[in-house]
C-alpha cells in the first residue's frame, strides 16, 4: 500500500531532496550581509554597542547551547532540532524587523544562538536516513544546496540594495518569507529510527565494546526478568550510549596525527568565527554604510563561490597529506594571517574587501582537507563525536577571545585593533603548525631513505 513513509524507505533521494530544500531557504537570507549597517543604520544602535555588547552574546550563548544541543539532536532523533531551527529563523527576522528596541536586539543574539547550535542536526541527520553507499553523493547534494542557497541570497540582496534601492526593512521582509518557506519544509524532513549514540537499533559496536556493554549491564538483567523492562531498557540505553560515546571518542583522538588535524580545525574555526562576526563592523569603519553604497552581499557571494571552487579543487590534487598536510596548515594560516592584517591596516574598502576573500577562500580550502583526512580514518559515529567535540573547543577559544579583548566589560577594544590580534592570533596558529610540519615532513622523509638502503640489501640477498 502506497504511503509517505514508503516513500522516504524507498532510497536516499527523497530524504537527500527535503534536506537540500530546507538547507536552501534557510541559508537563502539576503538580509545577513546587511545586518550591521541595519543595526547601526535603521536600529540607531552606536557600532561600539553592536561589537562590545549585542555581538558577544551570541558567542557566550552559542557557547551554553552547544553540547546540550548536539546531545539532545542524537537523543531526539535530529528531525526536532532541524524544526526548533527553522521556527528560530522565523522569530531571528520577526524580530529584526518589527522589534526596535536594545533589549530586544538582546534577546536576538541568543535567538540566533539557538539557530546557529542547531546546525549539527542539519549536517548530520542525512548519515542517518540513508544507506552508506550514498553517503558522498548526499553529502555534495547538501553541500551544494547551502552554498547555492547563501550565494543566491547574498547575490539577490546586494542587488535588491544597488540597482532596485530597497532598504534594509523590505530585504529583511523577503529573507523572513524565505526562511518561513524553510520552517514549513522542516516538518516534510523524515525522523531517523535510532541515532548513533542513542536508540542504537542498527549500530555497530566492536567485541570488545559489545562485551563491556554486557558486563556492565549484567546486574540488571536479572532485575529485567523481575518485571522492571522499561527500566532496564533506560537503563541499557543511557549506559549503552555513554560506553559508545568514550569508545568513540578514545577511537577518535588515539592518533597523533589526528589529533593534531583536530587542533588546527578548532584553533582556526575559532579565529575564522571572530573574523566573520566583525568583518561588517570593519567594512563600516572603513567605509561608513551611512555615507558610501555598501557592497557586503556581493563580497559574500564571490566568497562563498571563490571558496567552493577551491574546495572542489583541492579534492582533485594529489598530495600526501600524511606528509605535507601539516606543513600546508601552517602555510594557509599565514595566508589567511596575512589577509586578516590586509583588512587591519587597509584604509580602501576594496583592499579590505579582497582580504576577506583571500581568508575566507583559503579557510574553506584547508577545512576542507581537515575535514576529509578526519572522516577518512574514522567510523561515522567517531566522526560525528569529533565533529561535536572540535567544534565546542572552537567556540570554547572564541569565546575567551570574546570575552578578553572584545566584551566591554573588559578590555572592549576598538575594531581595528581587534583585527591586528585576530591576525596575530592566525599568526600564532601558522607559527606553531610550520615547526609541526616541518619536523613531520623531515621526520617522514628520514624514515624512507633509512629504509631504502634496507630493502636493497633484503632484495641483494635475496
Amino acid at each position: 500500500m502506497w504511503s509517505w513513509e514508503n516513500l522516504w524507505a524507498s532510497g536516499w533521494v527523497c530524504p537527500t531532496a527535503m534536506l537540500c530544500t530546507y538547507g536552501f531557504f534557510a541559508n537563502c537570507r539576503p538580509a545577513e550581509p546587511f545586518l550591521t549597517p541595519y543595526l547601526v543604520g535603521s536600529k540607531n544602535i552606536s557600532e561600539d554597542v553592536v561589537t562590545n555588547y549585542l555581538f558577544p552574546i551570541w558567542t557566550y550563548s552559542y557557547l551554553a547551547l552547544l553540547f546540550p544541543v548536539f546531545l539532545l539532536t542524537d537523543l531526539l532523533r535530529y528531525k526536532p532540532l532541524i524544526v526548533l531551527q527553522g521556527l528560530f529563523l522565523v522569530t531571528n527576522y520577526s524580530l529584526l524587523c518589527f522589534a526596535d528596541d536594545l533589549a530586544a536586539m538582546t534577546v536576538l543574539q541568543v535567538n540566533y544562538a539557538v539557530v546557529t547550535s542547531t546546525e549539527v542536526a542539519y549536517f548530520s541527520c542525512i548519515y542517518r536516513l540513508i544507506p552508506p553507499q550514498h553517503y558522498q553523493r548526499a553529502t555534495g547534494c547538501l553541500r551544494g544546496a547551502m552554498l547555492s542557497g547563501y550565494t543566491l541570497g547574498a547575490a539577490s540582496g546586494q542587488l535588491l540594495v544597488s540597482l532596485a534601492g530597497v532598504s534594509y526593512f523590505h530585504i529583511n521582509t523577503i529573507t523572513l518569507a524565505l526562511v518561513a518557506i524553510a520552517f514549513l519544509v522542516s516538518f516534510f524532513v523524515p525522523m531517523p529510527q535510532h541515532g548513533m549514540f542513542f536508540h542504537q537499533g542498527g549500530l555497530e559496536m566492536d567485541g570488545q565494546d559489545i562485551q563491556e556493554t554486557a558486563e556492565a549491564v549484567e546486574p540488571k538483567v536479572a532485575r529485567h526478568k523481575s518485571g522492571k523492562k522499561e527500566e532496564m531498557r533506560g537503563a541499557f540505553g543511557v549506559q549503552h550510549a555513554g560506553l559508545l560515546l568514550w569508545s568513540s571518542a578514545r577511537e577518535a583522538y588515539s592518533s597523533r596525527g589526528l589529533a593534531y588535524w583536530s587542533l588546527w580545525w578548532a584553533m582556526a574555526t575559532a579565529g575564522y568565527n571572530q573574523v566573520f562576526n566583525y568583518v561588517q563592523l570593519m567594512w563600516d569603519h572603513v567605509e561608513p554604510s551611512s555615507s558610501a553604497l555598501v557592497y557586503n552581499g556581493g563580497v559574500e557571494a564571490v566568497c562563498t563561490l571563490v571558496g567552493a571552487a577551491a574546495a572542489f579543487a583541492v579534492g582533485h590534487v594529489r598530495v600526501r597529506w600524511e606528509v605535507w598536510g601539516e606543513l600546508s596548515l601552517g602555510v594557509f594560516s599565514a595566508v589567511g594571517a596575512g589577509a586578516v592584517f590586509l583588512m587591519a591596516l587597509s584604509s580602501n574598502i576594496w583592499l579590505c574587501y579582497a582580504g576577506y576573500v583571500i581568508f575566507k577562500a583559503s579557510y574553506m580550502l584547508q577545512i576542507t582537507v581537515t575535514t576529509f583526512q578526519i572522516a577518512a580514518s574514522l567510523s561515522m559515529q567517531c566522526y560525528a563525536l569529533t565533529f561535536g567535540i572540535n567544534t565546542f573547543v572552537a567556540i570554547t577559544l572564541q569565546t575567551v577571545i570574546t570575552a578578553v579583548v572584545v566584551d566591554e566589560s573588559t578590555l572592549g577594544l576598538d575594531i581595528v585593533t581587534q583585527f591586528v590580534i585576530y591576525g596575530s592570533y592566525h599568526a600564532c596558529i601558522s607559527v606553531l603548525f610550520l615547526i609541526r610540519g616541518l619536523y613531520t615532513a623531515w621526520n617522514l622523509h628520514s624514515r624512507s631513505k633509512h629504509a631504502e638502503p634496507q630493502s636493497h640489501v633484503l632484495s641483494a640477498r635475496l
